[in-house]
């Protein structure tokens, strides 16, 4: 029963940390002009860079911009502290 128990705990915890939010920061820029971005964006699926950029990537593109760089992933506690750095690119893409 002990077991039972323990590994529905740890079912749990593990699909409540995979549902939490998950946020990256990131450079990007667009050529002809020359236009630099800070952003913040909302990341689904594994809270990993590696996740980020791949979605960034795409999502960047279909709007005409490159991905330079995914600086950190971070959870919804980093949000407050990024959001006036990101201005309009506040969880814009």
């Amino acid at each position: 029963m002990k077991q039972i128990t323990l590994s529905l705990a740890l079912t749990l915890a593990c699909t409540g940390a995979a549902q939490a939010a998950c946020f990256a920061d990131y450079k990007a820029k667009q050529d002809n002009p020359l236009r630099l971005h800070y952003g913040v964006a909302e990341i689904s699926g594994q809270c990993a860079r590696a996740s980020a950029q791949s979605q960034l990537r795409a999502r960047l593109a279909a709007n005409g911009w490159t991905l330079l760089q995914v600086l950190s992933v971070f959870d919804a506690q980093g949000l407050d502290q990024r959001k006036n750095s990101a201005g309009q690119y506040y969880l814009r893409f």
